[in-house]
């Protein structure tokens, strides 16, 4: 039996890089957040789609912000 190499397969511990598309969720919440900042006013929710699944590929070439540090009230 031939031996198979698993190396093209993507590992669920891999953490994502820039290169990767956004999730079907990322485009979701994205599109839900057009949503709201109408006001949850009518609109094309094909439209909300599509622009949120643009932003979000032209933000995945640019390097995400680490959070900071939480800020502690004496």
């Amino acid at each position: 039996m031939p031996k198979t190499s698993n190396a093209s397969l993507p590992s669920a511990g891999k953490p994502q890089t820039a290169s990767t598309r956004p999730t079907t969720e990322e485009i979701a919440l994205r599109a839900y957040h057009i949503y709201l900042e109408r006001d949850g006013a009518p609109g094309d929710a094909l439209d909300d789609w599509t622009r949120a699944e643009r932003e979000l590929q032209e933000e995945t070439g640019k390097p995400r912000r680490k959070p900071g540090p939480k800020l502690v009230v004496a």
